[in-house]
């Protein structure tokens, strides 16, 4: 009984030791910004934005999946693993057709670290200002001076 008692204390040790072991060498995905506020945009103005991240780990770096927090985003990431040391980003696209407040999340999952990680996009989007036609002009009636 001690016997197999020493068994299983040795091999949690070593699993426990090539756990660490692991997550030293794992890959560790940090951004230049996690988050970006468009601020004021005019309806159907650009609202685009890609944020840069950077494989500081040891291992490459694999995306498996990045979500927003509604279908009025849209993601786009690379497939392809990215070695120690390279970067890349992750594109993300508000519908600016929506008037309103923007503050959406969006979820990037990964063989990292620190895995999930946030992003998060801020704005509003506002009406387009109405154009005065130079015949409207014409068309309003003059201002009256006094002599």
């Amino acid at each position: 009984m001690k016997r197999y008692l020493v068994y299983i204390i040795a091999y949690l040790l070593c699993f426990n030791a090539y756990s660490q072991q692991q997550q030293l060498n794992a890959p560790e995905i940090t951004f230049e910004k996690y988050a970006h506020d468009f601020r004021h945009v005019y309806k159907d103005g650009k609202t685009e934005y890609s944020f840069v991240f950077k494989n500081t780990g040891k291992e490459p770096l694999i995306l498996s999946n990045v979500k927003s927090s509604c279908g009025c985003t849209i993601t786009n990431w690379p497939k392809n693993p990215i070695l120690p040391g390279e970067s890349a980003t992750v594109d993300v696209k508000y519908n600016s057709s929506i008037l309103g407040v923007i503050n959406k999340q969006v979820t990037v999952l990964s063989n990292a670290n620190n895995s999930p990680t946030s992003l998060r996009i801020a704005g509003k989007i506002i009406p387009q200002p109405e154009e005065i036609l130079p015949m409207q002009l014409q068309q309003s009636q003059p201002i009256p001076r006094n002599n």
